[in-house]
């Protein structure tokens, strides 16, 4: 999804609510499911500023809160720049108002919810998006099935754009189902602008769209001057909020893999080797370890899944017929290409598992550092992929580093226990190496045989 940030004043008379509600694909809007919300066990609702979770998000909070399901909201700054040429409120000032607000405003939307502010800079969401995304997968960790609502980010604020952008990030790492609501985009756009294809409306019952009116007027900073003086005017006019006093929210119904998550790409920018494989001691080591846990001097054909830049691939081609070495950067394929291109027996690729994946059967499997940047749904689709491509003599080696992943869900000892229970479980293959430090374990199954000292 691309982002859409445009320029509006929030003094502009904007689009009427009229023009919204008599457009032919507004009667017509698809409705979510009755039942849909409640099939969640942690509805996490994402806001740049404080009343973004009211206006965008309000009656589903409440709806949350009415059918039991554990509700949090995070909120990414305190908008202490709402009003920037106040002569009666600093920033201080309203970023204390603001935050006293929101939990008023959340106290009467889901009066259990728990509601967290990062206390990022007001209007410089996008420079801390790898903190966001990563706060918001330690938040959902451990949901069943968690749903993220976020800001939109097609709607036309800069920060609006950057919280939509990491939470969809955190959506796709977790495999969390994602709604974004449009605020700003109401005002700017029109009926011809809007995503009709993905809209759904959530309808509102009466207590609902009370709660959702308290919570509004708890946020009294945006909804009323601050004082008579020029520059403490009412920042949301009667106009605007009038979009979000009806008897339904809307919603865009998003796919989280339509974001593209660039986080291992940007470490290999411009070719940067970002793990220090030629200089560190305890690389050099560990891709020794790697080598001298595989049982044949002569590997065959070999896959390595997420080869970086491609010191591993590197090593292995010594030993194998032919390697094909493959990840989702394209900055790593890169620089795995010039690393290797004296190398004619590998072949580097880019591809993202498990759904771009080589056709044939391969004597070696390597997933090394690779697992733990995969959700929880790619994970188990890796291990499929890899299942249905092994020899009937084949190895799968899996090496990943064993403390926390910052801004990932799995870790090493849930990339290895998948592997071990998928591959074990149904006698594909045995554990024949474990290997265990204190900051890496190496684990090797085999299919077939295992070499044994010469008598």
């Amino acid at each position: 999804m691309t982002a859409q940030v445009t320029t509006f004043d929030h003094r502009d008379a904007g689009t009427a609510r009229e023009s919204w509600r008599g457009a032919p694909q507004w009667q017509a809007m698809p409705a979510l499911a009755p039942d849909w919300l409640a099939e969640h066990d942690l509805v996490l609702v994402v806001a740049a500023h404080p009343d973004d979770e009211t206006l965008g998000a309000g009656g589903l909070l409440a709806r949350a809160a009415a059918d039991g399901v554990r509700t949090e909201v995070v909120v990414l700054t305190a908008g202490e720049r709402s009003h920037p040429d106040s002569p009666t409120h600093s920033p201080e000032r309203l970023a204390r108002l603001r935050r006293e607000e929101l939990h008023a405003a959340v106290r009467a939307l889901s009066p259990r919810c728990a509601a967290v502010l990062l206390g990022l800079p007001d209007g410089e969401v996008a420079a801390h998006l790898d903190l966001i995304t990563a706060h918001v997968v330690e938040r959902l960790r451990g949901a069943r099935r968690p749903l993220v609502v976020a800001p939109w980010r097609g709607d036309g604020h800069p920060d609006h754009e950057a919280a939509g952008r990491a939470a969809a990030t955190a959506a796709q790492r977790t495999d969390a189902d994602l709604l974004e609501y449009p605020v700003w985009f109401w005002h700017w756009g029109s009926p011809t602008d809007a995503p009709w294809d993905v809209l759904r409306a959530l309808p509102l019952r009466g207590p609902e769209r009370s709660a959702k009116s308290r919570a509004m007027q708890a946020h009294l900073t945006q909804v009323a001057p601050l004082s008579s003086a020029p520059g403490d005017e009412v920042l949301l006019s009667e106009t605007f909020l009038a979009h979000f006093c009806d008897d339904h929210e809307v919603f865009v119904q998003a796919t989280p893999g339509d974001t593209d998550d660039t986080a291992l790409d940007d470490l290999h920018h411009e070719g940067r080797e970002p793990w220090g494989v030629d200089e560190r001691w305890y690389e050099e080591r560990k891709r020794a370890l790697v080598l001298a846990c595989l049982p044949w001097r002569d590997l065959g054909d070999v896959l390595e899944v997420g080869c970086s830049t491609g010191s591993l691939a590197e090593s292995l081609a010594g030993r194998a017929e032919r390697v094909l070495a493959i990840d989702s950067s394209p900055q790593a394929v890169a620089s795995a290409r010039r690393r290797l291109q004296a190398a004619p027996q590998v072949r580097v690729e880019r591809r993202r598992v498990p759904h771009e994946w080589p056709e044939g059967r391969f004597d070696l499997v390597v997933c090394s550092e690779v697992g733990y940047f995969l959700s929880p749904v790619e994970l188990r689709g890796l291990v499929a992929r890899v299942r249905d491509s092994l020899t009937a003599e084949a190895v799968v080696l899996l090496c990943h580093w064993r403390h926390p992943v910052y801004g990932w869900p799995l870790d090493a000892d849930a990339v290895h226990t998948a592997f071990v229970d998928d591959l074990t479980g149904d006698g594909t293959a045995r554990v024949a190496v474990r290997h265990v430090e204190r900051d890496v374990e190496v684990v090797v199954l085999a299919t077939g045989g295992w070499p044994v000292a010469d008598e």
